[in-house]
C-alpha cells in the first residue's frame, strides 16, 4: 500500500520506508540523525509482565539494527474496557524494565479501548550519519553472522494451543527478552567493518535475507545446518504448530530460494518462521574477528553463510 502513496522528497531523509529497512533515519545535524521506529502486537505469552518485556525488546531492536542508540519511547496501548487494570499495570511494568535496561526513557504514550489487548512502543534513537547500518551494502565475500536462534513463531503458536513444553517456553522467552544492545555496542565500539545489518523479525530469516540481497544487489548462500534453532522448534513444526505468518512469508519469499538436496522440510519451514525480538543478521568481511568479539561479550553468534555475486538463485540454502 505504501508504494501507492505519493512520495515526499526531503533531503534529510537518509533512510525511508521505500527501502524496506528496519527504521527510518532523519538527519538533524551534520553529525547526528534520528532513528525512528514503531512496533506493537497482541500477547504471545500468558504472563503480562513477560509480554511487556517482549514488546519492549522487539521495539528497541530496530534501533539497534540501524547502528543506533535508543533515547526515548512512547507506549502504545490497546486494552479492553472491562479487563483487569492490574494486568495492564504488569504489562507496562514489564516494558519499562526493558526500557530501563536499554537506557531508553519512556516519556509518554497513548491508549485506546479495544476488544483485544495490544502493546508496544514508538522508539526514537540517534546515530551518526556515517555509521548507519542499513540492509543495503552487503558485499561479495562477506560472512553472514547471526545472533540468537530461530523458532519463536512456532513455539508461540504451541503456547496458544496449550501444547508447549516448559523448556520450549523458557528458551523462547529468554530469546525474546534479550536485548540486542550488547551486540550493537560491540559493533559500534569496535574496529569491525560491517557492510549491512538487519534484525530478523516478522518476515523470518529468509524474508529479511531477501531484503538484504535485493537492497545490496547480491546473492547469498545459507548453510541450514549452521542456523541455530530454539529448543522445541523442530518438534513444533512436526506437530503442525505453524503460524499463518510462516505460511505467508514462505508464499512471498520462497520464489527467490533454491535448496540443496538433503535440507529437511521442517528446517526449510523454520527459515520462514516469523520471529519476535529476533537476532541480528550481519554482513561483514571481518566475520571471524567480530564473531570472537561478540562471543567474548556473551553474545552467542553463528556464521550461517556468505555473500556471493548477484546470480540465480538469489538465496541458496545448503545442508
Amino acid at each position: 500500500m505504501l508504494g501507492k502513496l505519493a512520495r515526499q522528497h526531503d533531503p534529510n531523509v537518509l533512510v525511508g520506508f521505500d527501502r524496506a529497512d528496519d527504521a527510518g533515519v532523519y538527519l538533524i545535524a551534520p553529525d547526528q540523525a534520528l532513528v525512528q521506529t514503531v512496533d506493537f502486537f497482541t500477547p504471545i505469552v500468558d504472563d503480562p509482565y513477560t509480554f511487556g518485556q517482549i514488546a519492549a525488546t522487539n521495539a528497541l531492536s530496530d534501533v539497534y539494527a540501524m547502528g543506533g542508540k535508543p533515547l526515548t519511547a512512547l507506549a502504545l496501548v490497546c486494552f479492553p474496557e472491562k479487563a483487569d487494570l492490574e494486568i495492564l499495570e504488569r504489562i507496562l511494568a514489564g516494558g519499562l524494565s526493558k526500557m530501563i535496561e536499554a537506557g531508553c526513557t519512556v516519556i509518554g504514550g497513548h491508549s485506546i479501548r479495544d476488544e483485544e489487548t495490544k502493546f508496544g512502543y514508538s522508539v526514537t534513537g540517534v546515530v551518526h550519519p556515517k555509521k548507519i547500518l542499513a540492509n543495503a551494502g552487503a558485499k561479495l565475500g562477506d560472512s553472514l553472522l547471526f545472533t540468537k536462534a530461530i523458532g519463536t513463531g512456532v513455539i508461540s503458536t504451541a503456547i496458544k494451543r496449550g501444547k508447549a513444553e516448559a523448556a520450549w517456553v523458557d528458551a523462547a522467552v529468554r530469546s525474546m527478552t534479550t536485548l540486542n544492545k550488547r551486540a550493537a555496542e560491540v559493533i559500534a565500539d569496535g574496529d569491525f567493518r560491517v557492510n549491512a545489518m538487519t534484525d530478523v523479525t516478522g518476515f523470518g530469516l529468509i524474508g529479511h535475507a531477501r531484503e538484504l540481497v535485493l537492497a545490496s544487489d547480491v546473492s547469498i548462500r545459507i548453510s541450514a545446518g549452521k542456523v541455530p534453532l530454539l529448543e522445541g522448534a523442530l518438534e513444533c513444526v512436526r506437530a503442525g504448530y505453524v503460524p499463518a505468518g510462516l505460511k505467508n512469508n514462505r508464499e512471498f519469499a520462497e520464489c527467490l530460494v533454491e535448496y540443496d538436496q538433503g535440507v529437511p522440510e521442517d528446517v526449510r519451514a523454520l527459515l520462514f518462521d516469523p520471529q519476535t525480538a529476533g537476532g541480528l543478521l550481519i554482513s561483514t568481511p571481518d566475520g571471524q574477528r567480530l564473531r570472537a568479539a561478540l562471543g567474548d561479550a556473551g553474545v552467542a553468534t553463528s556464521e550461517i553463510g556468505e555473500v556471493i555475486a548477484n546470480s540465480k538463485p538469489r538465496i541458496r540454502v545448503m545442508r
